[in-house]
This record gives structure tokens, C-alpha cells and sequence, in this order.
């Protein structure tokens, strides 16, 4: 399957700062399994032969970045991150395209704090969105009953379930229409929290293909202790 996947350039907007951890550094620079979580979550596509090449966004002052080994691989290229993920993500673009990649081609973004991602579920995605139109994201349906409130925390109704899913990374897209999509909900001040969110702005509908639960976002603590345990056990 390897040598009929598309080649792809992976973006990794990195430049937040993790308040929900209450850590003394941004949460994509924390400990687990010996390596930081942003290291983790590079090695999915350091080690894959179709990586073209990936963009790190980060904060101007970041003091940790150049610590880290992976600061000097030829193959990771730095960018000035934005106060928005949309921001980061699109500097990370006009940095590709000012480096001479080509409209058509793909992009996969990822979360930098995203650490779980499997090389089973990168395959799957390259392979199921390699001829789509329009691209799309990972995802898993919802498992549990959802509630809709009122602004006092009360229940309004149930949500059906059936049609809900959570969106996750990598989101794959290709260079040129995620680079207009994002910059012109940018100039309309659009709500824009995702990339597939970006393309939906724009009119266009993201396909989402079916991934594995354990592609955790760090978002809270315990989020951090789940995989520390979790990856301790596989010793």
C-alpha cells in the first residue's frame, strides 16, 4: 500500500500555550513516554515515506523548540505561529508555497498535542482521500447520549447521536483550497476552529473517514495521566 499512497507535507500548529493543563510550560512540551508530546506527534510523519516535508509553527519567544533533537532535522522547517490556530496554520501555508510547493498539492494538519496518532490510521486516510475532491479529517462517531442546554446549564433536549461525530487529526486537504478557504474567513472574521471547518465556510464538504478513539488531544490533565498509563502498559 506504502508506494501507492500520495506524497504529502504535514503542518503542525504548535504555537499555544495550554491553559487547561495549568503545567509550567505549554502543554505540547510535556513529558510522556520519555520524549516530549510534540515530539511524539511528529514521529507519525517523520517516519513516513511519503513526507515531503513539515512545518512546525510556533510562538515567536518559544524557549523550548531548540532543545528538542528533532530542532535540527532538515526535513522540519520553522514558522512564526499566530494567536489563532487558523493564523498559524496559514503562515505555515504561505511559508510552503513560498518554498515552491504546488497548489494541488496535499497537506495534512495535525494537533500538536495529538501524541497517539497511529501509522495504520495515517495510511487509511492518504488512501481513502488520495482521489477525493475535496479531502477530509479523521473522526469517530460519538459513543455517549448528548444533551443540548440552555445557558443556565439545563437540558433542552437530547441529540441524536447517530449523525455526530468528533473531529480529529490529521485533517488532509489540498494546498491551495485550504490556503484560500482559511485566508478568506480570516478577512470575514468567520468562526474558523478547525481546517475542515474552513472548507465548510467556504462551501465545500470534508468526507470523514473512521479512526481509532485512542488518538487522544491532551487537553487536561488527566488526558496526560490516560496515556502515561496506557503507554506503560505496553511494555
Amino acid at each position: 500500500m506504502i508506494n501507492s499512497l500520495p506524497a504529502f507535507w504535514a503542518v503542525i500548529p504548535a504555537a499555544g500555550v495550554g491553559a487547561r493543563m495549568a503545567a509550567d510550560r505549554p502543554k505540547q512540551y510535556l513529558q510522556l513516554g520519555g520524549r516530549t508530546i510534540l515530539e511524539h506527534s511528529l514521529g507519525c510523519f517523520l517516519d513516513h515515506p511519503s513526507l515531503q516535508g513539515l512545518v512546525v509553527s510556533l510562538a515567536v519567544d518559544d524557549p523550548y523548540w531548540p532543545n528538542l533533537a528533532c530542532a535540527s532535522d532538515s526535513r522540519i522547517q520553522r514558522v512564526d505561529g499566530g494567536a489563532e490556530r487558523s493564523a498559524s496554520v496559514l503562515n505555515a501555508l504561505l511559508h510552503l508555497h513560498a518554498q515552491g510547493a504546488d497548489d494541488d498539492d496535499w497537506v495534512l494538519v495535525h494537533d500538536a498535542a495529538r501524541p497517539n496518532l497511529s501509522r495504520d490510521d495515517l495510511d487509511k486516510l492518504l488512501a481513502e482521500l488520495m482521489d477525493d475532491p475535496v479531502g477530509g479529517l479523521l473522526a469517530v462517531p460519538a459513543r455517549d447520549t448528548l444533551k443540548r442546554v440552555d445557558k443556565h446549564g439545563r437540558v433542552l433536549e437530547t441529540v441524536d447521536r447517530s449523525v455526530i461525530w468528533q473531529a480529529y487529526t490529521p485533517q488532509m486537504f489540498r494546498l491551495g483550497a485550504l490556503h484560500r478557504a482559511l485566508a478568506d474567513s480570516l478577512v470575514a472574521d468567520a468562526v474558523i476552529t478547525d481546517e475542515a471547518s474552513a472548507m465548510e465556510w467556504a462551501g465545500l464538504k470534508p468526507r470523514l473517514i473512521e479512526g481509532r478513539a485512542d488518538n487522544l488531544k491532551v487537553t487536561r490533565p488527566e488526558d496526560l495521566e490516560w496515556l502515561r498509563q496506557r503507554w506503560a502498559n505496553r511494555r
